[in-house]
């Protein structure tokens, strides 16, 4: 069931149109305002624009603009018709700074809604923020286990002293998936089970590589033996010591979760110094195609987590876009390679629209959350309710998860990639267009 009011439809031809002006969305002072009357609903936005997750927005200007026509015309809240402003900022990829942005976007310009992407080094101090003043936020693009127990007093204390959260809500898939993802893929080729973790000292790699939540524990009931070297820092440029114990292991398998710089450094290293993988399944690194592209001839077969596709069978509540024709529209508007941010924040604000259309008290935050705990809406990514489906009891109330599939990069014409999707075992809806090949 779609809870989404009346949509707003644009066809492929509107958001070309619409999309070519995209660029001068997050022009000075940041702001995105789709009418000019008074008594705006305010959205805040935080992303990294800049710096090394920079990767994480690069569709934002697309997506802004195409929202910005969307809902040109105002949203219905109770009997009025109201117009809608984003507030856009740049958390430079620093989580120091996402927290101070988020504090401006609800002091000085006072948001009625706080939205937030990609990774915990941006979504964690923008939710944290908004917990402590009392400001409703959804977030997505980081795995729920990162942001939900990363934010704990204790995280290290276990479920008992982990509490839910009254103000911010996340949709995303969680570690557990990825983990799936990764072993179903490497379930494909014959390899000795041997496993190198590449791990930083983030919010991610400390998650990834967690006894109790992250791979560990999972590769050691299915049988792989994992060889962890520790904590490295993010930026660095020598990754000897890494490199040397995973061909001292004999490491046939490369997991991770890496920056696209530190992956870049990495790679070329290890092959520089003769360790080649059987297959190299990595987070966050290679999810856009100008990272696989800086890697020239030598990232083919890579392998990472899909969470959004052209091929995923969904369609967006606020357009009626297809997620086909919205890649497609992207790429005709930008002349880039469409990327898996597309879909999750073009989401984060179908989510957003159907949450205030049902919250006719315009600044009232808690009947704001009361809106998003209800929401059971179908979007561009799929099916976003938080009714603790496949959440364990203690982060129900603030997850919700969306589905992840594994892709494969294969190199086409000249140092151009595709990625395909290899496996579906864990989201059957989500077609396949190949089979796991290993990294030759």
């Amino acid at each position: 069931m779609t809870r989404s009011g009346q949509r707003n439809s644009i066809d492929r031809r509107s958001l070309l149109k619409f999309s070519a002006a995209s660029g001068a969305v997050l022009a000075t002072g940041m702001r995105a305002p789709a009418i000019a009357q008074s008594r705006a609903v305010k959205l805040g936005y935080v992303s990294p624009v800049t710096g090394p997750l920079a990767a994480f927005a690069e569709a934002d200007n697309f997506i802004l603009a195409n929202f910005k026509e969307a809902t040109k015309g105002g949203i219905k809240l109770g009997n009025a018709t109201v117009p809608v402003e984003v507030v856009v900022k740049d958390s430079q990829s620093n989580p120091n700074r996402a927290a101070e942005v988020a504090k401006d976007l609800i002091v000085q310009d006072k948001i009625d809604l706080m939205l937030v992407a990609s990774t915990p080094e941006t979504t964690n101090p923008v939710s944290t923020q908004c917990e402590i003043e009392e400001v409703p936020c959804v977030s997505t693009v980081a795995p729920w286990q990162p942001w939900f127990i990363g934010r704990q007093a204790n995280p290290g204390g276990g479920p008992p002293a982990w509490t839910g959260f009254n103000y911010t809500y996340h949709f995303f898939w969680g570690l557990e998936d990825v983990i799936a993802v990764f072993t179903n893929m490497w379930g494909q080729l014959p390899t000795n089970k041997s496993v190198g973790g590449l791990f930083p000292n983030d919010g991610d790699g400390n998650a990834w590589g967690d006894k109790q939540v992250g791979f560990p524990p999972v590769l050691e009931k299915l049988g792989y033996k994992l060889t962890d070297p520790g904590r490295y820092q993010n930026l660095t440029d020598n990754f000897s010591a890494q490199i040397n114990a995973f061909k001292g292991a004999n490491c046939e398998i490369l997991t991770g979760v890496v920056l696209p710089p530190d992956f870049t450094t990495f790679w070329k290293q290890a092959l520089q110094q003769g360790y080649k993988p059987k297959a190299a399944s990595i987070g966050k690194a290679i999810l856009f195609p100008v990272a696989i592209e800086a890697l020239g001839r030598d990232g083919n077969n890579l392998s990472s987590e899909v969470w959004w596709s052209p091929s995923h069978p969904f369609k967006s509540s606020l357009t009626d876009v297809s997620a086909k024709d919205l890649a497609g529209a992207y790429e005709s508007a930008t002349k880039k390679q469409w990327t898996q941010p597309i879909g999750f924040v073009h989401a984060l604000f179908e989510v957003a629209v159907d949450v205030l259309k049902r919250t006719p008290q315009r600044g009232d935050a808690k009947a704001t959350v009361k809106a998003i705990a209800e929401t059971n809406l179908d979007t561009i990514v799929g099916h976003v309710q938080w009714n603790g489906a496949g959440v364990p009891p203690f982060a129900a109330k603030n997850v919700t998860k969306t589905p992840l599939v594994g892709g494969q990069w294969r190199l086409k014409d000249g140092n151009k990639y595709d990625i395909v999707i290899v496996d579906n075992r864990t989201a059957p809806i989500i077609p396949t267009a190949g089979k796991m090949e290993p990294i030759g």
